[in-house]
Formats: C-alpha cells, sequence, structure tokens
C-alpha cells in the first residue's frame, strides 16, 4: 500500500462517527490478528519441514551456547 494510500485513509477515518472508528478499529485490529496467525503458522510449517530433513540441530540450552562459540 502506498503512502498516499494509507494517508487517505487515516484522512477518512478521522471523519468518521465515533461508532463507525470503534467497529473500523475492532474490524482492522481482528485482521492483524488473523494476519499474525498465518504468519506465525507459515513458518511453523517452514521451521518443521526443515527439521523433518534433518536441517535444524537439537540440543540442550549449553548445547546450543557451546556450538554458537565455536562458529
Amino acid at each position: 500500500m502506498s503512502t498516499a494510500t494509507v494517508n487517505k485513509l487515516i484522512d477518512e477515518f478521522i471523519h468518521l462517527p465515533l461508532d463507525d472508528k470503534e467497529y473500523a478499529t475492532e474490524v482492522i485490529k481482528k485482521q492483524l490478528i488473523e494476519a499474525r496467525r498465518e504468519a506465525i503458522a507459515k513458518r511453523e510449517k517452514t521451521a518443521m519441514a526443515g527439521f523433518r530433513k534433518k536441517m535444524t540441530k537439537r540440543g540442550t540450552v549449553k548445547e546450543l551456547y557451546k556450538d554458537l562459540e565455536s562458529d
């Protein structure tokens, strides 16, 4: 979305009645939550695919630090 579009959206939002502002805010919040859920699910699928292909390491926190220090 371009800056001009966002600015137009904000300008129109400012002129809405309070009830409509509250409704619009709730709809936007719910859409944002859903977008975050979808992003998390996508990352989880990518991580699990890497895990299944043995592209990840397993171990304790101590082992992780030791591995990081050896890089």
